[in-house]
């Protein structure tokens, strides 16, 4: 079984992997349960049993499908209660996808999804917009980093799961969005498009630097940072930019830190009664190019998963503010009609040992969280500066 971190935090949709993938996600997930009177229901002690035809769900269930003022469905039953099995986890990433969001969730982690182009973070108060995709409806819109989420679809989210869902829909329909910038207010009317995604861009900047963006990590995108970087051998140094960056699939997380990295521990992680994995270092690497790594409260999962391994084994200098902090893991399961639950089954941890869940990274050069990109670039090709000038020669 490959693992794999859920895109999680701030896209509109979400990936879902595949059948049984290991998921580290700001989307995350649920346990295996089918129909309410032929599941499988797993108590907190362990073992999974299934649900009786004569157990209080089934008989609720049917009582209410025959007695209830108004009329429920087998199907609208099925629904809530996997939706009220999810809650009893007090599991903040758990949730229930129907079946047209679980094939949504299959499309994004191929790097297909409909999107408004907002990235979303948590403050301590509010949802705030991490980054905003270029050339999509919310930057047509003039929506900007650090703006304040208000209102989605009529509603106020008060997590980024909640607003995603919100945001979630067909392409070519329409999402109400308000948000907060100082004391202005902005209503907003973005149309949901549909997205093929290219997660690796890349350009130069002063002094013979390259800057390579990373906004997610879909299928293919270490291959990509791979091509980009051997297209340009003679860069005077690499600023790795995963700022608003939300995860996505783990084994792209470590395809890219192993490009940098020789051999050895990228990541950790542990499932219940289970011994902790440890994901290598794959591939030939460079080790000697000067690296910099661009951070922000918006850079969460396989992101932070690629950022702590650098860090812990001292590749290159992590330039920012703190990241998100989500280190824990989800895997997703298929239900019978087409949609899918997923759960939290562990965590992971840096090479070092250290658990980032609800904490993050802090970066090693600080640039405050409200300040323009371009302060962190600049700082960012200083420290090159010093990276190139402490080189043997």
């Amino acid at each position: 079984m490959t693992p794999a971190a859920g895109r999680d935090h701030g896209l509109d949709s979400f990936p879902m992997a595949s059948t049984r993938r290991l998921v580290l996600a700001l989307a995350a997930g649920a346990g295996l349960l089918t129909a309410y009177a032929a599941g499988l229901a797993t108590p907190r002690g362990g073992s999974a049993d299934p649900v009786r035809p004569d157990s209080s769900l089934a008989a609720a269930a049917a009582r209410i499908s025959a007695s209830a003022a108004e009329p429920v469905t087998a199907e609208e039953l099925q629904q809530a209660a996997v939706t009220g099995m999810l809650s009893a986890l007090h599991d903040r990433w758990a949730r229930y996808y129907p079946p047209a969001d679980a094939q949504a969730q299959a499309a994004a982690v191929e790097g297909r999804f409909t999107s408004v182009g907002l990235w979303l973070r948590e403050s301590s108060r509010h949802l705030v917009v991490a980054s905003v995709t270029g050339g999509s409806p919310a930057a047509r819109a003039g929506v900007r980093p650090g703006d304040v989420v208000a209102s989605v679809a009529g509603a106020v989210p008060v997590s980024v799961p909640q607003a995603a869902d919100l945001l979630r829909g067909a392409a070519g329909t329409s999402v109400d969005v308000r948000l907060r910038r100082g004391g202005r207010a902005l209503h907003l009317s973005l149309e949901r498009v549909e997205v093929g995604e290219r997660p690796v861009s890349s350009r130069r900047l002063a002094g013979g630097a390259l800057l390579v963006r990373v906004e997610s990590f879909t299928r293919g995108t270490g291959r990509e940072v791979r091509a980009v970087l051997a297209a340009e051998p003679h860069a005077q140094g690499v600023v790795l930019d995963l700022r608003g960056n939300p995860g996505g699939l783990l084994d792209e997380g470590v395809e890219v830190a192993s490009i940098f990295l020789h051999g050895g521990a990228v990541v950790s992680y542990d499932r219940r009664d289970q011994p902790a994995q440890t994901l290598t270092a794959v591939g030939t690497p460079d080790t000697t190019t000067p690296l910099v790594v661009l951070v922000d409260g918006g850079t969460a999962s396989a992101a932070e998963v690629v950022v702590g391994a650098l860090q812990d084994r001292g590749r290159g200098v992590v330039v920012g503010s703190r990241t998100y902090g989500k280190g824990s893991v989800q895997e997703t399961f298929p239900l019978p009609d087409g949609a899918a639950v997923e759960l939290t089954v562990g965590h992971y941890r840096t090479p070092l040992g250290r658990d980032l869940d609800g904490v993050g990274i802090a970066p090693d050069v600080q640039v405050a969280a409200d300040a323009p990109a371009t302060v962190a670039e600049r700082r960012a090709a200083t420290v090159l500066l010093g990276l190139r000038a402490s080189l043997p020669r």
